[in-house]
């Protein structure tokens, strides 16, 4: 089946643009007022019927004052006829004790109706349905009847849709006739209207053509005469031909230049024009932002910044009128970020526009904080050791050196606090060397298991020690690791070394190894102290200690050397607890050897 296909010519292109904007208009009427005018017919009838409901309740109330309750069906009947109108009245059970069109013996139940069910709530009750009495579609209305401001039943009242009907058919192949007859008229009108426009066009997209195919050959748009506006518009083509290609290079040569630079400019850059829309914005801004997606040229600068504090920003830039370079240090959430933003207006009238420069400052911040806490651990922890030595050293000068019994005290005690210094400056360089990628771990397939029999029996008699129950559950045929054996060892003998250390006599270790998705999981886990939940993701920082660990002695270097370790493996290490009381369980995943 061949696709319709447009004229290949303006003329006809717009004969059948004019013509089909007239049909469509026409077929929207069709389509619009007949709809229109069956809401109004049907409104005006629910209105009508409404009214005729509150004259029958009038007379309902009228009757039952008077002691004529038995004359409802009568009544009913009478007003039926006189109104040619199909009058119900029902009581508030749904017991019908009155019908125009039909016998009492034969009219059931009409609690269940919608529109008798909002009349008893007290409004106005309308629905439609067929009727099985009359055999057509039938409009209802339902109002209640007020007794001293109780309601004592219901009026309703109906009349048939089919007179509507008709009027809206009627109404539609009207307006169906008069498009097709404003169509053909139009059709007409077009070709001639089009055939006059395009006609001087026509002989100028020639020369135009001639040009391109002789550009070094002048005069093509003076040649042909035509209109006025023809002529004149050849002329001004002919001048502004070379000066407009000289342009357009340099635009395109500056636009490209532009473009590169804010391409590969760190910091983010956003344009916003006079009516506080996105003009521009690099794909700094976008990563600063979190906004990956594209499409956001043309939006507002707050659907854009998403923060409030910038959107401040630039509203103070604006709204100044000789404005300043105004900046704000600001944090954003999404994605966390600390950045310097700095706003300032430019041009005047419709061509004023905003610049908004976002630096970040995330890193230097994050390195400023870890120098300032490293200090600060650091200080910490040599403090107690150092005064510690500062004391018993002027202890043996003030005379207890004299005696060899203190003095061999006091000097044991100066060489556990010197060992206790030397094993922090230790872990310290290790962990630098860690950080900074300077050790060589050398990968080579390793049994899990030989891993962590390995560890489980150095540290057996130190859980026996401390009686704690120490046990190994390690499955056969682990696929192997990719693992520094020594520096592996190392990381695990350091965790199951706390595992016994804050597991109370009488507890549980158990050490699990199991496959996982091309990793292997390497598992820890105690009945000890256990750690709150708010300080697991903290644990392996460094210098960190929990509250139950600071009276255990220990530099809190360990578990960020753990990490790093890990990491240097390719690997991930987390930990597990259900709180203080409940124990800690430690994963070190590993990728399987290929």
């Amino acid at each position: 089946m061949k696709c319709l296909t447009l004229p290949r010519s303006l003329a006809g292109r717009m004969t059948i643009a004019f013509v089909g904007v007239i049909i469509i208009a026409m077929l929207v009427l069709a389509v619009v007022v007949p709809r229109l005018a069956r809401a109004h017919e049907l409104g005006m009838l629910e209105d009508r019927l409404a009214d005729e409901g509150w004259l029958v309740a009038d007379y309902v109330v009228t009757e039952l004052d008077n002691g004529h309750a038995s004359d409802l069906d009568v009544l009913a009947k009478r007003l039926g006829q006189t109104s040619n109108t199909r009058i119900t009245i029902i009581q508030p059970d749904g017991t019908v004790v009155g019908e125009s069109h039909q016998d009492l013996s034969q009219v059931g139940n009409h609690a269940s109706r919608q529109e008798v069910q909002q009349a008893l709530a007290g409004g106005r009750g309308v629905n439609r349905h067929f009727s099985q009495t009359v055999g057509y579609e039938m409009l209802y209305v339902a109002v209640p009847i007020l007794r001293n401001g109780s309601i004592i039943g219901v009026a309703r009242t109906a009349l048939p849709l089919s007179e509507i009907d008709q009027m809206v058919d009627n109404l539609t192949r009207t307006i169906l006739l008069a498009a097709a007859s404003s169509g053909l008229l139009a059709v007409i009108v077009a070709v001639f209207a089009a055939r006059a426009i395009t006609r001087p066009l026509a002989r100028l997209t020639q020369s135009a053509a001639a040009l391109a195919d002789d550009p070094l050959k002048a005069g093509r748009f003076r040649r042909h005469g035509g209109p006025a506006e023809v002529t004149q518009l050849s002329q001004t083509m002919e001048r502004m031909d070379a000066a407009i290609r000289d342009s357009l290079r340099q635009v395109a040569a500056e636009r490209d230049r532009l473009d590169a630079v804010l391409a590969n400019l760190a910091d983010g850059i956003i344009m916003i024009d006079a009516s506080g829309r996105v003009e521009l914005l690099n794909a700094a801004a976008r990563q600063l932002l979190g906004r990956r997606r594209h499409g956001l040229v043309g939006r507002t600068v707050a659907e854009v910044l998403r923060d409030h504090e910038l959107v401040e920003l630039v509203e103070r830039a604006r709204g100044d009128a000789d404005p300043p370079m105004v900046t704000q240090f600001l944090e954003l959430r999404n994605p966390r970020r600390f950045l310097r933003a700095a706003a300032r207006r430019f041009g005047s009238g419709e061509a004023v526009q905003t610049l908004l420069v976002l630096q970040d400052l995330t890193e230097l911040r994050r390195l400023e904080t870890i120098r300032r806490d490293f200090v600060a651990n650091v200080s910490h922890e040599l403090r107690t050791p150092i005064a510690s030595i500062k004391l018993m050293t002027e202890t043996l000068q003030d005379g207890v050196v004299d005696d060899p019994e203190a003095a061999r005290d006091f000097l044991s005690r100066i060489a556990q606090e010197i060992d206790g210094l030397h094993c922090l400056v230790e872990e310290l360089l290790e962990l630098s060397r860690l950080e900074s990628g300077r050790v060589d771990v050398v990968l080579v397939p390793s049994d899990p298991r030989d891993l962590v029999e390995g560890v489980a029996s150095r540290l057996a008699a130190m859980a026996e020690r401390a009686g704690v129950s120490l046990m190994v559950e390690v499955p056969p045929g682990l696929p192997p690791v990719m693992a520094d054996a020594e520096r592996m060892g190392q990381v695990l003998v350091n965790l199951l070394h706390n595992a016994i250390k804050f597991t109370p006599r009488g507890g549980r270790i158990v050490v699990r190894a199991a496959a996982e998705d091309g990793q292997v999981r390497l598992s820890i886990a105690d009945t000890g102290v256990g750690i709150d939940r708010d300080l697991l993701p903290r644990i392996f920082e460094r210098f960190f200690k929990a509250d139950h660990a600071r009276a255990s002695g220990g530099t809190g270097l360990g578990l960020a050397i753990a990490k790093h370790t890990v990491q240097l493996h390719g690997g991930r290490i987390w930990a597990e607890s259900d709180g203080p009381g409940h124990g800690t369980t430690i994963h070190v995943s590993l990728p399987r050897a290929t």
